[in-house]
């Protein structure tokens, strides 16, 4: 071989490679917050702060012994190390869904059409948007609320109209707020009750008008209650497939997440509307395979009857003790009745919520979650999550407390 093909060859082979364009739907989404906080928590870290973090809502206390258990026992199974053929999801999975639906909430579902198998409520709250959304659909989501709901819409094609939640409505929509021409072109309508980030509650009442509001614009109401059991002072959540009719335009999303210690599972299901679980499961049909069935049957031990009022009376502790100790501090802040997030308007309104949650991570060493990420009208308010790893009956919200009261961030 010659000596100049041999640097010809040489020099092909070394040049640079060409590399796909990603996608520009991609350029619609923002930073997840979630991973800037991490980047600024770690930054922190790395220069020897111990930081508390109150930031992301991920139980910190161990799944209830009994699912361990079941996880164990399914494992040892071979039949859960196929794949899970099944149509909506692995059944006895979808027949305890349904049965703790019922014992719960006093609604009876089919377990063959009105409930879905998912892989975590996020996975299937993300791809509702793709199996209906088109280009020049709306799509109603909640302001503050969850990004996953407004991120998807985006991405489907739709277009996004944010309804308000204000303090003053008690961190419900005004539904008759919803120009007529949006309501018209509208496909889906988020909710979020319990809600993240606000920890506000629904109630009957609510849950009516908006079914009544969706049967007459012919929208999908969709209910995300990842933090359906969630709840304290002997509170129960309202459901809304509770009202008489819902199922004919409603479909609601419950996780195993925040009800039983089970984040990193991946576990969730869907219930209502037999048609629109339908369209969803034939999406997922074509982007996964299901969770592995062993999970499965251990969610289903859950639902059969696990208890976490362990986990639930600790959330409860606290909540008294961040509240209590920053009210006694200058700082009011309402105790949530479910979820375990607290949120507040910050107490320095010449700070924006984003200056003032750096202010507390450097000055107090203390994480917390600046409102406007949830949305604008977030701007103001701050989320602070009761899931801290390391506490111990409350110790760490009362180092939290004594750090905020100390570094001169609460006027007066």
């Amino acid at each position: 071989m010659g000596q100049s093909h041999l640097h010809e060859c040489t020099d092909r082979y070394n040049a640079p490679v060409p590399m796909a364009a990603p996608s520009r739907r991609l350029d619609l989404i923002p930073p997840y917050l979630f991973a800037e906080l991490a980047r600024i928590k770690a930054e922190a870290v790395a220069q020897g702060a111990d930081v508390i973090d109150l930031g992301i809502g991920d139980p910190d206390i161990p799944t209830p012994r009994p699912i361990l258990d079941a996880l164990a026992k399914a494992v040892e199974d071979p039949e859960t190390h196929r794949y899970d053929e099944s149509p909506r999801g692995w059944p006895k999975l979808l027949e305890s869904a349904t049965k703790w639906y019922a014992r719960e909430f006093g609604v009876r579902l089919d377990p063959k059409t009105e409930a879905l198998e998912l892989i975590g409520s996020k996975d299937g709250l993300a791809h509702l948007a793709w199996a209906f959304v088109d280009p020049g659909d709306v799509v109603l989501v909640p302001d503050p609320g969850y990004p996953v709901y407004k991120v998807n819409a985006l991405m489907a094609g739709g277009e996004v109209y944010e309804t308000p939640l204000l303090e003053a409505n008690g961190y419900l929509p005004n539904l008759g707020a919803i120009p007529s021409d949006v309501a018209k072109r509208a496909k889906l309508f988020y909710l979020c009750y319990p809600h993240n980030p606000t920890g506000a509650v629904a109630t009957p009442e609510f849950y009516r008008d908006a079914v009544a509001f969706c049967r007459e614009h012919d929208i999908l109401l969709v209910n995300d209650m990842a933090y359906a059991t969630v709840a304290y002072d002997g509170f129960k959540n309202p459901t809304v497939l509770q009202v008489e009719g819902a199922k004919d335009v409603a479909i609601e999303f419950h996780s195993l997440s925040k009800m039983y210690n089970m984040t990193g599972w991946r576990i969730a299901f869907a219930l209502g509307n037999a048609a629109a679980l339908g369209t969803l499961a034939r999406l997922k049909s074509n982007l996964d395979s299901k969770q592995f069935p062993a999970v499965a049957e251990a969610a289903a031990c859950a639902l059969d009857g696990v208890s976490n009022d362990a986990t639930l009376a600790e959330y409860a502790r606290r909540r008294d003790v961040l509240c209590d100790g920053l009210t006694a501090a200058g700082w009011t802040i309402e105790k949530p009745k479910a979820t375990f997030f607290v949120w507040t308007r910050i107490p320095d309104p010449k700070l924006t919520s984003k200056e003032f949650c750096e202010r507390l991570l450097k000055e107090a060493h203390v994480l917390a979650v600046p409102g406007v990420g949830y949305g604008p009208h977030g701007e103001g308010y701050v989320r602070m999550s009761l899931t801290v790893k390391g506490d111990q009956g409350g110790a760490r919200l009362e180092e939290a407390v004594a750090r905020i009261r100390a570094s001169g961030l609460i006027p007066g």
